[in-house]
C-alpha cells in the first residue's frame, strides 16, 4: 500500500461521509436559525424550545432521506469489497 492509496482510501470515506450527514445537519442548522429567531423577536427563552424542533426535523429528514443514505453506503460498500484484490498488493 502505498501512501497515495490511503489518502484516496480515505479522502473517499470522508466524502461520503460529508454527503450523508451534510443534508441532517442542513435542515438541523436552518431549524435552528429560525427557532433562534422566534426567541429573540418573542423573547422567549425556553431552552425546550431550542432542541425538540431540532430533534423533530432531524429525525423527519433521517427518515426521508433513509434509502438515498442507505443506497450510498452500500454502494461505498460494495466497491470496497470488489476492488479488494486491487488493495491487496
Amino acid at each position: 500500500m502505498t501512501q497515495e492509496f490511503v489518502i484516496g482510501i480515505t479522502k473517499n470515506a470522508l466524502e461520503i461521509t460529508l454527503m450523508i450527514s451534510l443534508p441532517i445537519l442542513a435542515v438541523g442548522l436552518i431549524v435552528g436559525i429560525v427557532v433562534a429567531l422566534f426567541q429573540a423577536i418573542t423573547q422567549m427563552h425556553e431552552m425546550t424550545l431550542t432542541f425538540v424542533p431540532k430533534i423533530v426535523a432531524v429525525f423527519i429528514t433521517i427518515l426521508f432521506l433513509f434509502p438515498w443514505m442507505m443506497q450510498k453506503m452500500v454502494f461505498y460498500t460494495q466497491q470496497l469489497i470488489m476492488n479488494l484484490p486491487k488493495y491487496i498488493h
